[in-house]
């Protein structure tokens, strides 16, 4: 059992998990880090655990830990420094009629209706597309942090994607989105765009945006906005152009 070396930290246990099948390289195992106890993990000392590369779900605030492998790297965006390359900029022009709504977290119908249409159409076969409603409420309503949910509407009222959101001392921590399946033209991506011009609207210098693997398919769109860091041995750093 390792703690981070935080004063504030001091009151917060750290335990590793049993081993697991990784979820992102086949063959390999993984296992977390936990922070707990939970009720202890409040705004300021989550912003601060996100700072040495921890991440949540629900009430479960974790970070790569693994016997063999350091292939999870966690990523933010300089959000002062990016600039839209010409495909963000089609995306962005294409989806911004949509009407953001920003919401305390809370169960919706239709946000679920969504998810499941969206795991069924994205993620066939991965687990989630089963999800029940308690599944969904403890991954994505639940939270001590300071956490919102966004939702996108065409100027008719069609919901088109759902971002969760949490706010930190230093910048926006994207949890999950989920969108229409059937919709062209990139709203993922659109999604992450937006969240970039909220942590400017707010004086926020960084995005994160969880763990980047080099070696992950499903990990390689969030390298595409740059300039980027990467968290390794503790330090925060832009990667080597080579």
């Amino acid at each position: 059992m390792s703690h981070p070396s935080e004063p504030s930290f001091k009151t917060l246990q750290f335990y590793s998990t049993a081993v697991y099948p990784c979820s992102y390289l086949s063959g390999l195992d993984a296992r977390s880090q936990v922070a707990a106890p939970t009720h202890l993990i409040d705004a300021q000392t989550y912003s601060q655990l996100v700072e040495q590369g921890f991440r949540r779900s629900g009430l479960f605030t974790y970070r790569p830990h693994c016997d063999r492998c350091q292939a999870c790297l966690p990523i933010r965006i300089d959000v002062n420094r990016f600039q839209r390359n010409r495909t963000q900029r089609k995306t962005w022009n294409r989806h911004g009629q949509l009407v953001a709504h920003s919401l305390p977290l809370h169960w919706n119908t239709e946000h679920f209706e969504l998810y499941q249409r969206y795991q069924l159409g994205r993620h066939p076969g991965a687990g989630m597309d089963e999800d029940s409603r308690t599944q969904y409420t403890q991954f994505l309503l639940t939270s001590r942090v300071d956490s919102k949910m966004v939702e996108f509407r065409t100027p008719s009222g069609q919901l088109q994607m759902v971002s969760m959101i949490d706010v930190l001392d230093t910048g926006l921590s994207s949890v999950y989105t989920f969108f229409d399946p059937d919709a062209a033209g990139s709203l993922g991506t659109y999604g992450v765009l937006w969240q970039i011009e909220q942590c400017r609207a707010l004086h926020l210098p960084w995005l994160y945006l969880g763990y980047w693997i080099a070696e992950s398919r499903k990990m390689a769109y969030k390298s595409q906005y740059r300039p980027f860091q990467l968290l390794k041995d503790g330090v925060w750093a832009e990667p080597d152009p080579a």
